[in-house]
């Protein structure tokens, strides 16, 4: 049985339990906070982050898997099932250039001061957020919502003519953002109506299931029709 090491907030956590969602794979989910490691997380990564995967392949050779996009390179190379990547060389590197993107840009410009500061310094107790890293974050999201907002108007998926990983990695970042009411919807209608069709999709259920204690999302997070 493949376990995932994750956090239920953590969007490149969540951009994992999306795609194997898609592809029909299960999981163990289990629960690791990196500052409450007790060394099984430090075990399976050194770097001490989640998400991990731990599969056994039909190979069956146990393989332990981090970051994020590893685990889906991996997933793609292992389960030929509901493919994620596309089947071009030039679509497979726009795909990957957008999960960078998220993983990366999004993570440090937006994520860090806005999902962090709201709700990782809540579960670690280290008091209230910063409000000047919080309009930071806010203030760059809305330039990246801006973007996404132009590309998505050229396109009806991430990624170019088809739903792939890089619909997957923008899932999991924007919930992540939608659970603390961060994203300004009605200044970015294209945006929204892709985000309504995601949030549609079967492998999107568990993930709008996720609640934290004391800190619920806005009435629509987990309303398709907003």
């Amino acid at each position: 049985m493949r376990t995932l090491f994750h956090m239920p907030l953590d969007p490149a956590s969540r951009v994992v339990r999306i795609a194997m969602a898609e592809k029909g794979l299960p999981a163990q989910l289990v629960e690791i906070r990196p500052w409450d490691d007790d060394g099984a997380l430090a075990a399976a990564n050194p770097a001490g982050t989640v998400p991990v995967l731990i599969d056994e392949p039909p190979s069956g050779e146990t393989v332990k898997i981090a970051p994020a996009m590893a685990i889906l390179e991996y997933l793609e190379d292992a389960y030929e099932t509901a493919p994620l990547f596309p089947m071009t060389a030039a679509g497979r590197a726009e795909m990957r250039r957008l999960c960078f993107w998220f993983l990366d840009k999004v993570n440090r410009e937006v994520i860090d001061l806005v999902v962090r500061e709201r709700i990782d310094k809540r579960l670690m107790r280290r008091g209230l957020p910063d409000y000047d890293l919080l309009k930071a974050g806010l203030d760059s999201l809305n330039w990246h919502l801006d973007y996404f907002n132009w590309l998505l108007e050229h396109r009806p998926w991430f990624a170019g003519e088809k739903f792939s990983a890089a619909d997957v990695a923008a899932a999991g970042f924007l919930s992540s953002l939608d659970y603390v009411d961060a994203a300004a919807w009605e200044k970015f209608d294209t945006v929204k109506e892709w985000y309504a069709r995601i949030k549609s999709r079967p492998a999107m259920r568990p993930i709008l299931r996720d609640r934290i204690d004391g800190l619920p999302p806005p009435a629509h997070y987990d309303d398709p029709d907003f």
